[in-house]
Formats: C-alpha cells, sequence, structure tokens
C-alpha cells in the first residue's frame, strides 16, 4: 500500500492541478505531507512495533492508511487532499518499519538477504501495478479511485496478518521517545515549509525565515535530548558502525535523486510530452520490473561477495541512467530517448536496494532491528522530501529564467506578460491567455514546455551527481565481507 502510494499519486499529480486549478507549491504539498509524516514518524512506528509488538502496529498502520485514503478520495479541496495525505503519512510510519522487522526476526543472517530481496521484490511488483491502474484510474475515471483502491488492499492485509504472521517485539525495549517524534516532525515541517513557500513569499518573508530558523533551533534541541534520554528514538550509538552510516548517508544521496524524479518525471510525460495518465505510468513500468525480478538475485550478492560491490556497482549504473535522462527533448520518441535511461535506471537499483536493505539490518543485533528499519526508511523518506522541496526550487528558478529570456523576444503587452509571469510556478502547466493569436499562442505555449525541459536537464544533472556521489559513500565507507568483525554486543563492525 505504501509503495503503490509513493507512485500512483504522482501520476495523478497533472489532473489534480487541473482539477484544483493548482500551482506547483501546491502539488508539491500533495507528495510533501504525506511524506513529511511519513519520514519524521516511521522511526516511532518502528519503535512503537519493539515496544508493543510488530503485528499489532503493523495491522494499525494498515488501517489508519486505508481511512485516510477514504478521505483523500472524497476530498473536496487541495487542504482537505493534503491534510488527509498528512494522516496517510501517519499510517504508513507505523505499517512501514513493521514490514522489515518482522521478516527480519524470522530469517537468520544467512538467509535474511534473500528474504528481503523477496520482500523488495513484491514491493516493486505492487509498485509497478500502481502507476499503470492509477493512470488508467486518472484517464477513464477519476483521480479520487486513486486512494479508493487501498481501501480492498487494506482489508486483505490485515486478514492475512491476523491469520498468518506472529507477533513479535524486542525483549530490551524502553519507551516510546514522543519528544523526539514531535521535534523530529516540526523540524522537518520547518524545512520543507521554507523551502516549498520560498517560491511564492520569498525567502525575506518573515513566514519563510521564521520557519527555518524554527527547524533549526528543534533540530539542535532534538540532537541534546536524544543524546541524555534513556530511550531516544535515533540510539546514536548506532551510527559507531562504519557499515550503518554508510549505508544511510548513501541511502540519503540516491532517494533524494529518486524522489524529485518521481516527482517531475510524470509531469515532464503528460504536460510536455502529450502522455496520457495511462501512457506515464506505463512508462515507469521497465524500472520497477526490472527491480521485481533481480531483487532476489541482488539480495543474494551480499552472501556471496558482501555488499561493497554491489553498492558500487548500482548507483554508478543509476548515475548514467539520469545523465541520459537529459538528453530527450521535446517529441522525441519513449523507445529511443527514455527507455534506455529507465532500463539503466531500474537495473542500478535493482543492485542497490536488496543490498543496502541488508547491511542496513546486518549492522545491528536482532532486538534494534526494527530501530534500525525505522531510521533507514525514515533517512530514505526525509531525502525525498527534502529533494522535493530544495529541487523543486532549482527546477522553479531554472523554467522561470529561460522562459523570462525566451518571452522577451515576443513583442507581448504588458499586462499579458505580467499574467504570465505571475503563474510562473504552475510550471508546464501555466495557461497561454486566450486573447492573443493562434501562432503567437503556440510559441509561447513551446516556450513554456522547452523551459521545462530546461529546468528538468538541470534537476536531472544533480540526480546524477547524487547517484555517483552514494557509489563513492559506498566505497569509503562499506566495509567488504573479510573486513567485518563481531564485536562485543555481536554487532558487525
Amino acid at each position: 500500500m505504501a509503495f503503490i502510494d509513493s507512485t500512483v499519486v504522482n501520476v495523478a499529480l497533472p489532473a489534480l492541478q487541473t482539477s484544483f486549478h493548482a500551482s506547483v507549491v501546491d502539488v508539491q504539498w500533495v507528495v510533501e505531507s504525506y511524506g513529511l509524516f511519513l519520514g519524521a514518524l516511521i522511526l516511532a512506528g518502528g519503535s512503537l512495533g519493539d515496544v508493543f509488538g510488530r503485528r499489532l502496529i503493523f495491522i494499525v498502520g494498515v488501517a489508519v492508511f486505508a481511512l485516510a485514503s477514504v478521505v483523500c478520495g472524497f476530498a473536496p479541496n487541495i487542504h482537505v487532499l493534503n491534510f488527509a495525505r498528512s494522516i496517510q503519512g501517519v499510517g504508513a510510519a507505523l505499517l512501514m518499519p513493521g514490514s522489515l522487522a518482522i521478516i527480519s526476526t524470522s530469517f537468520d543472517e544467512q538467509s535474511r538477504g534473500k528474504a528481503i530481496g523477496t520482500w523488495s521484490g513484491f514491493s516493486a511488483i505492487t509498485t509497478a501495478i500502481g502507476p499503470v491502474l492509477g493512470g488508467w484510474l486518472v484517464q477513464h475515471a477519476s483521480w479520487r479511485w486513486v486512494f479508493f483502491i487501498n481501501v480492498p488492499i487494506a482489508v486483505a492485509v490485515i486478514a492475512i496478518s491476523i491469520c498468518r504472521i506472529a507477533e513479535s517485539r524486542s525483549t530490551s525495549a524502553g519507551r516510546v521517545d514522543w519528544p523526539g517524534a514531535v521535534l523530529a516532525t516540526l523540524a522537518l515541517g520547518g524545512i520543507v515549509f521554507g523551502f516549498i513557500e520560498s517560491t511564492d513569499l520569498g525567502w525575506k518573508s518573515p513566514f519563510v525565515f521564521g520557519s527555518l530558523a524554527g527547524a533549526i533551533g528543534c533540530l539542535v534541541v532534538f540532537a541534546i535530548l536524544e543524546r541524555r534520554t534513556s530511550s531516544p528514538m535515533i540510539p546514536l550509538e548506532l551510527f559507531r558502525n562504519r557499515g550503518f552510516s554508510g549505508a544511510n548517508v548513501l541511502t540519503l544521496c540516491l532517494y533524494a535523486a529518486l524522489g524529485i524524479f518521481f516527482f517531475l518525471f510524470p509531469l515532464n510525460l503528460i504536460q510536455v510530452q502529450g502522455y496520457s495518465s495511462t501512457a506515464a505510468g506505463a512508462a515507469i513500468l521497465p524500472l520497477i520490473l526490472l527491480m521485481f525480478l533481480l531483487s532476489r538475485w541482488s539480495g543474494g550478492l551480499v552472501a556471496r561477495y558482501g555488499p561493497r560491490g554491489p553498492l558500487i556497482l548500482g548507483p554508478l549504473i543509476a548515475a548514467v541512467g539520469f545523465v541520459l535522462m537529459t538528453v530527450p527533448s521535446i517529441g522525441d520518441g519513449y523507445w529511443k530517448s527514455f527507455f534506455p535511461a529507465i532500463i539503466l535506471l531500474g537495473l542500478g537499483m535493482a543492485i542497490t536496494v536488496a543490498p543496502l536493505t541488508t547491511e542496513v539490518m546486518n549492522s545491528v543485533d536482532q532486538d534494534r532491528v526494527g530501530t534500525a528499519s525505522g531510521i533507514n526508511n525514515a533517512v530514505a523518506r526525509v531525502a525525498g522530501v527534502l529533494a522535493i522541496a530544495v529541487f523543486g526550487i532549482v527546477m522553479v528558478y531554472g523554467f522561470r529564467a529561460r522562459l523570462v529570456g525566451t518571452l522577451a523576444t515576443f513583442s507581448l503587452p504588458s499586462g499579458i506578460l505580467q499574467e504570465l509571469q505571475a503563474h510562473e510556478t504552475r510550471l508546464a502547466a501555466l495557461q497561454v491567455p486566450t486573447d492573443l493569436d493562434p501562432n503567437t499562442r503556440a510559441a509561447i505555449q513551446g516556450a513554456i514546455r522547452q523551459a521545462f525541459v530546461f529546468g528538468f536537464r538541470i534537476v536531472l544533472s544533480i540526480c546524477a551527481g547524487l547517484a555517483a556521489a552514494s557509489a563513492a559513500i559506498a566505497w569509503l565507507m562499506i566495509p567488504n565481507a573479510s573486513e567485518r568483525r563481531p564485536d562485543r554486543k555481536g554487532v558487525a563492525t
């Protein structure tokens, strides 16, 4: 459910933008409100599972997610939708760490890699179904059905969980760090609000400046609190393990690149390239199918070669895929332009994901797998949230710079020019005034699409750099299998 929603909503963004006459800032919040609460509270979700039972918290998370999905489907405006998406994020924060923790406590270290690979594969195939089905629903029914499809899935998941999953909990878990959870949410929310709203309000706005300053203050207090509390949400001693620290820094870089890619790519296909919603969902399918077909194999690579090699090779291949993604212009065919890039990106991620998750789990003892899962999932979600907030600004500025330069070559009345500039944050959904002659309107529409491609190329170049940085991090920080040794607590270092 959580993985479907992470991709299917992106395919629906253009329809949401049209339905609510929204700017790119508005649709950023559709993604960010979900990711913010997921990223900030997933740590608490892992701890809750350790304390109260992983199956119980998993089921509660599924139920909350399903109820919030119903509210999303009936949302009358963008504000209600964003509120319901926030509640979805809370539900996902409860169910996601529980799924991996249940698997990790059910298998020993030797077979855990293949088990997690299987988990990754089935997550990938449902993720693959999501965009295609969601695109079809958006095209032939309504974007609202994108959220309603979660309800029957939730009913099946809860029934299977009750019948087939054994309860487990940590034998040494302490209390849940609620102050830490609140501070993390406020800090992440302040950062996201400051960056996203800076596009409309400007950097000098007291709301922007105040939210960023407040976020920094919350981060400082959070760090102090986590060092002093007896049951921290983020046990800092885990980061003394080089493999655990390296895996999370790698996750931060690579998932930041993926986060902004999955946000912008459907907008490019639908609003610029002219794809239908169904075709846009299908365009991502090869990437996800590769992850499904190869994830179990890549999980087995850890037992044979150790995690370091796959975690260097995978991000490097993904970096090449991001570079190729900057080549297509407007109207280029899918098979010769986007498809090779999608294949390389999918291959790179298939090689990376299962070894990365296995490295995180194998770096801690069994009683900490819920917390470790929560931390790594939090890093992945926070990376995507921050990437959309930060690189969304890069996209808007690149789009604006190119469009302003192009519009200067047109002899447009000042009123029409001001109207276009006032709605630049709609990006490729920017509407051209109807009182212009057809040739001028067509030329301006072409300029808008070219401006989007210009900004898209800048952002995807940054993504390539982040993927290459991930490979460098693996080379520097992830230990070889021969370098591992158990310490006195039984944790690999």
